[in-house]
């Protein structure tokens, strides 16, 4: 019974969704051999949203300061560079900026101001688990984009049941 809990929970692990995600894209590097062929092949909307994208509905008359537009509009390879981009940020770290502007950068989105500091560590716990949540949603949607963009270049370079 222990085993069954445990193996429920760890679906749900933040750790196990990066490493689902590394695998992935690794799984998905190792596919793509020619990255340049996925240069201007779209990435159909309908994949994304099978991949748990929210996209717009396609529209021709979409305006260029949409960002919807600008997402609908990305190729395979813009994807590839995406996910591989991100990859790297969750293996290797992301670069912080100095520490005194860091410093200075939270003290004015904060406001600087000792009250507002009690209030933001009571629900410290509450945010932990909001944004942990977002991450695992936002990791889970990454791994499936990995899975439909390695997916459809095999379907592209006609190696359909190639790596089963």
């Amino acid at each position: 019974m222990m085993q069954i809990c445990d193996s429920y929970s760890q679906k749900y692990s933040l750790f196990n969704a990066m490493n689902r995600f590394i695998g992935a894209v690794n799984n998905m590097d190792q596919t793509v051999m020619v990255p340049s062929l996925l240069r201007d092949v779209p990435l159909l909307l309908e994949e994304l949203d099978a991949a748990g994208a929210v996209c717009p509905p396609r529209d021709a008359a979409l305006s260029p300061g949409d960002p919807g537009a600008y997402f609908s509009r990305r190729d395979m390879y813009s994807h590839y560079m995406l996910l591989k981009s991100i990859r790297n940020d969750i293996e290797w770290g992301v670069v912080q900026p100095p520490a005194g502007e860091e410093a200075a950068r939270k003290k004015d989105k904060l406001g600087g101001g000792p009250a507002e500091e009690g209030e933001g560590e009571e629900d410290l716990e509450q945010q932990f688990h909001f944004h942990l949540s977002g991450l695992h949603s936002v990791l889970s949607k990454l791994t499936r984009k990995a899975n439909v963009l390695t997916n459809r270049y095999k379907q592209e370079i006609g190696v359909s049941s190639w790596g089963h």
